[in-house]
């Protein structure tokens, strides 16, 4: 074969097995060196291509799908600093756990440290961020080449989706000419192979399961304990909260549910959900008084810093950390037993084989009667001027049935923590809390949009501003989206730190004002822009959005010492009533 059909035969064979292994959307960004791949990729005909200029945007665009389709999502890109810029999506989704396929085009070996144009050491470029790391073969078109490539492939997703999923490198030396020839025969068969189905063989990945020995020396521990905590952090798995609230009943215990848990909202029973545990956790004095026998978290640690400190002032309570597969997320340091298995056949395990346990029904009333003040002060008041605390109520009011929500670090996720209550409208609530960095929040939440269900993304000004072009997506893929945009001029979250006492370089430090008029970058890139003044107003064109096609921004403005004060008023009057009742 001449070096075109082996080009040709070789990445068609490799895309083919990538869509046979389950990828169904790739995302790319321009550029020549990856020519070969990219225009495969978009030949064949059950693939979805997503067209990323901007690298940085392209990645996290594809990290979005990926956490909304809970599926890996193949990342393109040319040689040079355009796979650099991958690198903070690549570090999200390694602490987030999120499957990503990343290929890189590279130079042949004979260019690479002689000085040739875009050329960049590619190899291990990401360190210990990838799960794997493959420096593929230079193409070649032999049927035992062909069955390599494929291998690498169906390799490649098998290790990103299995255990703790995460991202995969591959790098592509590709010689030139680069373009490839679609008038070939047979391009997505191996040369050789009659009656082609599967080259490599597909794997099945079962789940980790304890012994029944293993569940009874579990609930031996337990039983002789009256008051314990279960804590439910971040996670995507849609059968988790039917599972936790349902052990939770049978046991008597309290549930402390993160937003982004997905148990605050859906059908499930939400009597033994504490929601609230932020706003009055806060309290040193109340703290002491919840002291549990126990704690059993499932998923990643909870945002609010109040359960920190909860969690760090009873290094001396028994402690368990669940994991699906494996890992080690304790970063209090506190003596923690890990148990490695499914969370919902734990949950489940647990429920058929402890009839007889049961605890301390006036501790769950504790617990639910302090979420209840709590709650009553969350939802109370209607300011003349919204509020950001009211911006999230009103959200959490409007938002659809089965869409989703893609909440900003800092005070954004923060706000969702202490606003989000218990609903039984069922969405999703995401969020990029693997490294909590706010980089690349608009084109996680529009690529999430491309699942077709409605999506809000919640941005503060620092993150609309540090990720204008993920906007682009939005306008060239007429995506449905609304962007809730809380704008507090600055960086809001450093108003509540103690650099909020230096006064002499809080603002240009920690503050940093942007005054920006973002209605001008909405317009540019085809949004319809409008700004909301009051909670009721923000509920009415929330609705109308949702109503509507393409991109939405509609902007609240506060100030970030009010905003302090406002939320320092409502902890503090949920505080002075639960320590009243206490007296």
């Amino acid at each position: 074969m001449e070096h075109t059909e082996i080009l040709t035969r070789y990445t068609a064979n490799f895309v083919d097995e990538l869509v046979k292994s389950g990828i169904t959307d790739v995302v790319i960004s321009p550029g020549s060196r990856s020519t070969p791949l990219a225009l495969t990729f978009t030949e064949h005909p059950s693939i979805k291509e997503w067209v990323i200029i901007d690298e940085r945007s392209a990645a996290f665009f594809a990290l979005g799908i990926a956490k909304q389709t809970k599926q890996a999502v193949a990342l393109i890109c040319t040689s040079g600093t355009a796979a650099a810029n991958y690198f903070p999506a690549i570090v999200e989704s390694h602490y987030s756990r999120v499957p990503l396929i990343v290929i890189t085009a590279d130079r042949p070996h004979e260019l690479r440290g002689v000085g040739a144009p875009q050329a960049i050491e590619q190899v291990k470029l990401y360190g210990d961020y990838v799960k794997e790391f493959h420096e593929m073969a230079l193409p070649e078109g032999t049927p035992e080449m062909l069955n390599y490539v494929r291998n690498k492939a169906a390799h490649a997703v098998y290790i990103a989706q299995e255990g703790n999923p995460g991202p995969v490198h591959l790098n592509f030396p590709l010689r030139e000419p680069l373009n490839p020839d679609f008038s070939l025969e047979a391009i997505w068969e191996p040369t050789g192979y009659g009656n082609y189905e599967r080259i490599y063989q597909e794997s099945l990945d079962g789940r980790k399961r304890l012994t029944t020995t293993q569940i009874q020396l579990l609930i031996e521990k337990l039983q002789s304990k009256k008051k314990g905590v279960i804590v439910c952090g971040p996670q995507v798995d849609d059968d988790f909260a039917d599972a936790i609230t349902a052990l939770a009943a049978k046991w008597g215990l309290p549930i402390l549910a993160d937003p982004l848990s997905q148990v605050r909202s859906g059908k499930h029973d939400k009597n033994n959900i504490i929601e609230s545990y932020d706003a009055f956790l806060r309290n040193a004095t109340i703290r002491k008084q919840l002291k549990p026998e126990f704690i059993i978290r499932f998923g990643a640690m909870p945002v609010s810093k109040a359960y920190l400190f909860y969690l760090k002032e009873n290094k001396d309570v028994m402690q368990f950390t669940i994991e699906n597969s494996a890992g080690y997320r304790e970063p209090t340091g506190n003596i923690t037993e890990f148990i490695f298995a499914d969370a919902v056949s734990l949950c489940k395990d647990l429920l058929s084989q402890s009839p007889e346990i049961g605890f301390d029904e006036k501790w769950l009333q504790a617990w639910q009667d302090m979420n209840h003040i709590a709650k009553k002060h969350l939802l109370a008041d209607v300011e003349d001027k919204i509020t950001e605390g009211e911006a999230v109520r009103a959200l959490v009011d409007v938002t659809p049935e089965s869409s989703s929500v893609y909440v900003a670090n800092s005070m954004p996720i923060r706000d969702f923590d202490t606003f989000m209550l218990t609903t039984d409208k069922s969405f999703t609530v995401l969020a990029n809390r693997g490294a909590n960095g706010i980089d690349g929040l608009l084109s996680s939440g529009i690529g999430a949009a491309t699942a077709g269900n409605p999506v809000t993304i919640v941005s503060g000004d620092l993150s609309f501003f540090h990720d204008m072009n993920g906007l682009l997506a939005a306008k060239h893929y007429q995506l449905n989206v609304t962007i809730l945009l809380i704008n507090n001029n600055g960086g809001g979250i450093f108003s509540f730190l103690s650099q909020a006492n230096d006064k002499k370089h809080f603002e240009a430090l920690f503050g940093t004002p942007l005054n920006i008029d973002f209605k001008h970058a909405v317009n540019m890139y085809g949004g319809k822009y409008i700004l909301a003044k009051t909670e009721a107003e923000l509920k009415e064109l929330l609705k109308k959005s949702y109503q509507e096609n393409g991109l939405h921004v509609i902007e609240i403005q506060t100030d970030r010492t009010d905003n302090v004060d406002w939320h320092r008023g409502k902890w503090l009057a949920i505080e002075q009533e639960i320590l009243k009742g206490k007296e």
